[in-house]
């Protein structure tokens, strides 16, 4: 499975104010980047965190880009998944809307009525992991339902778990020329961070290209 990680973020490093308030941070040739990138995956992931706070419907926005997926063969829009150990997706989000097909990952640790709930709004629930999701083993299930490139979009704690769990295979974020500031704003990377430098994912640069009044950061890892 590939797994590309894509954000955008102020340029000191933050997604949103310290109230998790959404903030245009790029502006029309991000969002187009960012939807073809959408339309090139089989799954489009965040972590419950991004999904209470913006209510995204994390679908293609371009008509063409979804004619394009069906002449492909594929469905018009990706797979939408969401990391939510504990089953708090509400179920009447926009990403249980019937445009694409929804995946919510949980642990052991989920209510089995609010599984259910779920699932009765139209989601596929995987368990994985016994207090917090197994990644590695959520992923490897989504891969047998046919997911075989996710594009994760947010936030800082589903994001660090990746690179911790060494699932990342690319990472691109747009800088944009805004200073949001805050201790507790959220950043990239959250999480319990790395304290080892041995243990730093590590990153090759592969490109940088100059995108409405930002750049885009382009890494393998």
């Amino acid at each position: 499975m590939h797994v590309h990680v894509n954000a955008a973020e102020s340029v000191d490093g933050k997604l949103s104010t310290r109230e998790r308030e959404q903030v245009a941070i790029s502006g029309p040739e991000d969002f187009d980047r960012m939807d073809a990138l959408r339309a090139e995956a089989d799954g489009v992931v965040v972590g419950v965190g991004t999904e209470l706070a913006d209510d995204p419907s994390l679908t293609v926005t371009d008509a063409e880009r979804r004619e394009q997926r069906e002449a492909e063969g594929r469905p018009p829009n990706p797979a939408r998944v969401v990391a939510d150990s504990r089953a708090r997706t509400p179920t009447d989000a926009e990403i249980l809307g019937d445009e694409a097909v929804t995946y919510v990952l949980v642990s052991e640790r989920a209510v089995k009525g609010d599984i259910e709930a779920l699932e009765n709004a139209g989601a596929t629930v995987i368990v994985a992991g016994e207090d917090r999701v197994d990644l590695p083993g959520a992923f490897e299930q989504l891969e047998a339902h046919g997911l075989d490139s996710l594009m994760v979009e947010g936030g800082g704690e589903l994001v660090f778990s990746l690179f911790d769990a060494g699932l990342v295979d690319r990472l691109t974020v747009y800088v944009g020329s805004t200073v949001i500031g805050g201790r507790e704003a959220p950043t990239l990377v959250d999480g319990e961070g790395f304290t080892d430098p041995d243990s730093f994912p590590e990153l090759s640069l592969t490109g940088v290209e100059r995108m409405d009044d930002g750049v885009v950061l382009s890494y393998d890892v």
